[in-house]
Formats: structure tokens, sequence, C-alpha cells
């Protein structure tokens, strides 16, 4: 499965893990992986992500204005160089803790 989902013991945060190419083929997924879900904290794994298009992007504002905007705790991790590259020049390093 392209898009994995997981929520902690306590039912406070949610680990979504992206595989392969994050593209709009993933917006459904990615969705579904957190709507109806109320969580203080979302982590997102780019760890096995291959590639990050614009639409990617879009998903990833999409979760930050369902997490609760500027009050939101995301943070994306384990992101490769290139990935990481994509999002300091969108300047998403400003609205998502990124590492």
């Amino acid at each position: 499965m392209p898009v994995v989902s997981e929520v902690s013991q306590d039912g406070q945060k949610l680990t979504i893990s992206i595989k392969g190419r994050f593209d709009f083929a993933k917006h459904q997924e990615f969705r579904q992986s957190y709507e109806n879900k109320q969580l203080s904290a979302v982590v997102v794994d780019l760890k096995e992500a291959t590639y990050l298009d614009s639409s990617a992007l879009g998903m990833l504002l999409l979760l930050r204005d369902h997490a609760g905007g500027d009050d939101s705790d995301i943070r994306v991790v384990n992101s490769s160089t290139d990935v990481r590259k994509i999002l300091a020049i969108s300047n998403f390093d400003k609205l998502f803790d990124i590492s």
C-alpha cells in the first residue's frame, strides 16, 4: 500500500507514511488517512517517498488546514535531500516542522 497510516496507542498522534511517488495518484488515499480523525499531532514520514510534486504540496496544505492551520502540529520527517530542497524552495519549512 503506497499510503500507510497508523494512530498511536494513546490516539493522539497519526503517522502517515508515503511510499513511492507522492503525487496526485495518492490524493484519495492520503486524504482518507486523516479524514474523520481529531488528533493533536501528525507525522508525515517520507522515508520511502521517491518523488514529490506540486499536488503533494497541495495535499500537505490540505492536511495542515484540517489539523488546525497555524495551530497544527505537523512534522515532515525522513525526507531525502531532493525532497527537502523542494520543500524549502516552496517555503514549506515555514509552515511545517521538517526534519
